[in-house]
This record gives C-alpha cells, structure tokens and sequence, in this order.
C-alpha cells in the first residue's frame, strides 16, 4: 500500500470555524509582531470554508474587536446591528411580552449583530490566507496521529479509493498527515476527534456530563413590509410543554433575510416527540408566522448543540494539543451566544503555543 505522504507544520488547526480560524490568525499575528516565521495549516471538511457553519446568530463583537480591531475597515459581514429585542412567552392562543426593563442582561443584545456565521467564517479564512495560513477545504481530518510516548503529533486524512468491501480499488490515494508541533482540535459540537482525545487523555474527570440540544433552523427570504432588520426575538413555552427543554430564536438579518430556529433539549422524556414536527408546529403560531407570509424558505439544517456551559468544560491541554471552540463546548447558553468565545478561547490557545514554539518547545502541554 503506497505510503502517506508527510506534511510538517508549527501547528495544525482541525476545523474552519470561529475557532479555528482566529487561532490561526492570532499565530501569524503574532509572528509578524516578533519577525519570525511560522507555519500554520487549517484543515476544513466542507467543500469551502463556511460550508458546514449553520448557526443563526446574534454575535457579541468583543473578541472580533481584539482580533481585528480594525474588522468595520476590513469590510467585516457584521452588518445589521440588533435594533430591538423581544422576549415571547407562548401559549397556543397568545403570547406574552416580557417588559426589556425586566429582561436578564444575557437577554439584551444593544450592541451586538444579527450576522450570518457562514459569511463571517469565509470572511476570516479570507484574513488568515492573507497572513499566510494554508487553509486545506474539502479534507477531513479522520485520525489523530501519535508519538511514542503518546503524545499528539498530528492528524491523518481519510484514504480515497476504498471499495464497499473495504479494501483498495484501482482508484486508491492514501491520505495525507500532518504533523505539527502542536495541533488544535476546533471541529464543533461532539468533534469525533475531540471525543476520542477526551476519553484518552481522561479530559472530562472531575467534571459534570455534557448536555446537548438539537437546533434546527431555517433561512428565509421575507416580504419587505414583513422585515425589520436587527429584530431579535426569543420564545419559550408553546409547541412544548413544560417540562420539555425547548427555546426558538428569530432573527431579521439584511436584505430581507431571516433566520428561525428551533431548539430542543436532548434529555426529553416522550418518544413520540419529532423536533422538526415540533418547529414547524411551531412557525404556525400567531406571533410567528406574520413574518412569513408570502415569504420563501432558502435553507435549512440542524445540529448538535453542546449547552453545558462551563461546569462540563473539560481539561483543555493534553500533550501535543488542545480542544477550542465547541469541540470543547464554549458555548454560552444562557447568553444564545458562543461565537465570541469560540474565538477567544482560538486566540489564547494561539497565545500560548506562540510562546511555547518560540522557546523550542513542542509536543508537550500548553499551559495558559
């Protein structure tokens, strides 16, 4: 069987989300600022970057700030500031306003934007080619690859040309590795990678069980009269009952755009219970489906979503790498927002493999 070929970087990111990408930024950053040279490679599975980034979001811009300060000059896709906020408690013949002035903090989002987090992900790949980062679209990292005492010494991608017995065809390419002298893991929610290195460096003792909703969302071009961009609202309550976890999220973006949402807890109790049934249930009410009328559905998708928050955060650092974003599941739930900390949580892992590198070092354990 032909031998892989054996690509060496400084590190290795795993994933074009928030993350990874302001890692890989942070690190020729910081570079360019001690006039030294460093390779930094991003691995994304979908066929661009932006592809397999499904969130509707509201985006706090405070990390993007220490990131790219100048981000407005650079033409950054954060373009429709919030303008209002609303919070509905529903029932199946009304809904409930809750008063802004008794609204938690999480719940107001003056000063943040209704983004679209596929355009802000292209946009920073876009930012980190321009520093130099190898970004590899359309390769998925399918193995970690380990040193002989164990450590993280890179990853592998998957072989090409495997027939349906398993075996080799004509067509065969084996995958590539890539080594670095440390590899960062920002795939997103439940990383099979990131889940394989929990259980092996034994990342979640000590700490409380992950939980995990399903988010589902759909894209839709409305009628102007119906759109009021940087409108944010949030709903519990009806299609669910009580003691179903559940929320919904609309959010009105530019150009009359708007993406609706559904979120259910995984922890629910009734089999017969269909999330996606329950979101389109859901779109009929009153409150809701004013806003689609007449409109026309663009897009939809679901995924995984890791609402633990910080008491099942796991240990971070393991030898020869390190878990970002929601591979480690930096999502804030209380807040409806994680973008911010995915990228913070990609700068200070670039921080310190920056430093590490810097003193010869590689393939240890970072430290903050």
């Amino acid at each position: 069987m032909a031998q892989r070929e054996v690509t060496e970087y400084d590190v290795v990111v795993v994933g074009a989300g928030p993350s990874g990408l302001a890692a890989a930024i942070r690190l020729k950053q910081l570079a360019a600022a001690a006039e030294r040279e460093l390779s930094v490679c991003v691995l994304e599975k979908g066929s661009e970057v932006g592809a397999h980034i499904l969130s509707g979001a509201v985006m706090d811009p405070r990390a993007l700030n220490e990131l790219l300060p100048d981000w407005q000059q650079r033409n950054a896709p954060l373009n429709a500031p919030v303008s209002e906020d609303r919070f509905l408690f529903l029932t199946e013949g009304s809904a409930l306003k809750v008063p802004n002035f008794v609204l938690p903090e999480c719940f107001r989002n003056h000063g943040n934007y209704v983004v679209s987090l596929g355009n802000l992900c292209r946009w920073l790949g876009q930012q980190a080619e321009e520093l130099g980062v190898e970004i590899f679209p359309g390769f998925a990292a399918a193995e970690v690859m380990y040193t002989e005492n164990g450590g993280v010494k890179g990853v592998a991608t998957g072989d090409m040309g495997i027939g349906r017995d398993g075996k080799p065809t004509d067509a065969f390419q084996p995958g590539m590795e890539l080594h670095g002298k440390y590899v960062f893991f920002a795939e997103g929610c439940r990383g099979h990678l990131g889940r394989q290195l929990q259980e092996r460096y034994r990342l979640r003792d000590g700490v409380d069980p992950q939980v995990y909703g399903i988010g589902l969302k759909e894209l839709w071009e409305v009628q102007p009269d119906r759109h009021q961009q940087g409108l944010v609202i949030h709903t519990a309550g009806w299609p669910l009952a009580a003691d179903t976890y559940s929320g919904s999220f609309c959010y009105h973006m530019k150009n009359n755009l708007v993406a609706i949402g559904f979120v259910v807890g995984l922890g629910y109790r009734n089999p017969y219970l269909n999330p996606y049934e329950e979101f389109q249930r859901y779109k009929t009410h009153s409150a809701i489906r004013t806003f689609f009328e007449g409109g026309k559905r663009l897009a939809y998708g679901a995924r995984a979503i890791a609402a633990g928050g910080l008491q099942s955060l796991p240990r971070l650092t393991f030898p020869g790498g390190c878990l970002i974003g929601d591979d480690a599941g930096f999502l804030n739930a209380s807040r409806i927002k994680g973008s911010h900390a995915a990228i913070k949580s990609g700068m200070l892992a670039a921080e310190a493999a920056f430093e590490a590198v810097k003193a010869g070092r590689g393939g240890d354990e970072l430290s903050a």
